[in-house]
């Protein structure tokens, strides 16, 4: 167990009348998302709650009905993250080509003006990490990948584009990801790549899974 986090108070507040939201304490990192992953799966067990929906560090927990007295459900809550201990999922390494610059690429301009790094820098640290996948969600199959370095971090845009294609390579704060659809997008592109992330008529329809590993291969750099 890491004491860092087991020893801070998860944050629980309603969502409506039978939903609550636990937040993580602590840092936004791998030891924390272990343990919503863990909570997770110790409360799909209980015959009250309807849904589970982890997220980046925090968990959505949906009852069937009304609690009368809610207080005392998120005490239960706080008291389950106490008792959690990390959950470690051996995940599948995926590997996906991006093609780097080029016209998907429209913000990769204003990354490198945040950064003070040149596109090459700025690429070559993108595709250098190795992502774990923490959550699905926003979009069906879309993976929320944690490990980028910190140098290239990227706001959201507070105007999204308005037709970012499918299949595109984007960092979202301190997030990477490719988009599952082309439409609306708030998070920053720099690439694109040849990849079916969410596909309905499969067996498994979505190509990521929390705890998968994702690594970014440089197929074509267009500076």
């Amino acid at each position: 167990m890491n004491s860092h986090v087991s020893i801070d108070i998860a944050k629980v507040s309603m969502i409506g009348s039978r939903a609550f939201l636990l937040e993580a304490p602590g840092d936004f990192d791998l030891p924390a998302q272990r343990r919503i992953w863990a909570l997770s799966q110790t409360l799909s067990t209980r015959d009250d709650i309807d849904e589970i929906v982890p997220g980046m560090t925090n968990l959505l927990v949906l009852l069937k009905a009304t609690p009368a007295d809610p207080a005392a459900h998120m005490a239960t809550l706080r008291e389950a993250w106490r008792a959690t201990e990390e959950l470690a999922r051996p995940g599948r390494l995926i590997e996906i080509p991006v093609h780097y610059g080029g016209e998907h690429a429209i913000d990769l301009p204003a990354i490198c003006d945040r950064s003070g790094l040149s596109a090459a820098e700025v690429i070559a640290r993108h595709h250098a990490r190795t992502y774990t996948v923490f959550a699905l969600g926003s979009a069906p199959g879309f993976g929320y990948l944690h490990g980028l370095d910190p140098a290239i971090y990227m706001p959201r845009k507070t105007v999204p584009s308005l037709n970012m294609a499918k299949g595109t390579v984007t960092i979202g704060g301190m997030q990477a990801g490719v988009s599952v659809l082309t439409g609306p997008n708030g998070w920053n592109s720099l690439g694109y790549a040849e990849v079916e992330v969410f596909d309905p008529h499969a067996a498994n329809p979505a190509i990521m899974a929390p705890g998968d590993t994702v690594r970014f291969l440089p197929e074509r750099i267009d500076l």
